[in-house]
């Protein structure tokens, strides 16, 4: 994507997300998150998202938790469902993808009081417990950016090849970023709530990847802590088959990387 691309891209984007946080304040009036937020993405989660919600930490830390859940477009009635149990629902009008509804996540969370994010899956796929395991190095000024790893934990999924997959990107990204990676798509991380804002996040969907890699690639402190990924509650994952999935991933990871790359080549330029 060239810079007018990115440009013009970053246009509808802005414009989508204003009208999404127009809708939020109008639902919730006001908004004033916790020093801690989880963000949630969901895409037709209304089976699940009740009972993930239900099952997040009200504090983590010591310091009080907020909820946001992003509500991709086409809402099948999880935002009511969020806002009857008191939390934050934001519904964007179209679907775009999971990596833009973090993105607006991260936003409303930096905008609107969060000193710092946790994210967790809508499914069902996120261990409650993991949270605060995963957000402590990041409070205790440890890390910059802490990431949640099935393979230092265990996995649940008996999925071969998106077991296999995670093993092949992390064995990259390693060698890549020359930065010990052991799960490159796991939905569990933490950072401080402003470190989004100097990081370039213009993919739509798999999105954990870009996340990971142009943090580690501009300077944050980098560590990882062992989580448990468990298979999703009910449905199907919105995401296709595992091979489909592996080619998108592996585009979005190595199409960062080589942006990231060429960042770098014209700051030393300079």
């Amino acid at each position: 994507m060239n810079n007018r691309q990115r440009r013009r891209k970053q246009a509808v984007d802005n414009l989508i997300d204003g009208l999404a946080i127009d809708e939020m304040l109008a639902a919730h009036e006001t908004v004033q998150l916790n020093p801690i937020t989880i963000v949630i993405a969901a895409y037709k989660e209304a089976e699940n998202i009740g009972e993930v919600i239900a099952s997040m930490p009200k504090e983590l830390c010591g310091l009080a938790a907020s909820i946001v859940v992003v509500i991709d477009g086409e809402d099948d009635g999880a935002a009511a469902i969020v806002r009857e149990a008191g939390h934050v629902a934001c519904v964007c009008p179209v679907n775009r993808g999971q990596g833009a509804a973090l993105r607006l996540g991260y936003r409303i969370a930096r905008e609107y009081g969060a000193e710092y994010v946790v994210t967790a899956d809508a499914d069902g796929q996120t261990d409650p417990a993991d949270l605060e395991t995963v957000l402590r190095p990041v409070i205790d000024g440890e890390a910059d950016f802490a990431n949640g790893s099935r393979r230092l934990g265990r996995t649940l999924s008996h999925g071969l090849v998106r077991n296999a997959g995670v093993l092949v990107f992390s064995s990259l990204a390693t060698v890549l970023t020359r930065t010990k990676v052991t799960d490159t798509a796991n939905p569990v991380r933490a950072f401080p709530a402003t470190l989004t804002k100097g990081l370039i996040l213009d993919q739509p969907q798999y999105q954990a990847s870009e996340l990971l890699i142009a943090a580690i690639m501009t300077g944050a402190r980098y560590t990882e802590r062992p989580v448990t990924m468990r298979p999703r509650a009910r449905g199907r994952s919105k995401k296709g088959g595992d091979f489909a999935y592996g080619f998108s991933y592996g585009r979005v990871f190595f199409s960062t990387f080589w942006r990231e790359i060429r960042r770098q080549q014209r700051q030393q330029a300079d």
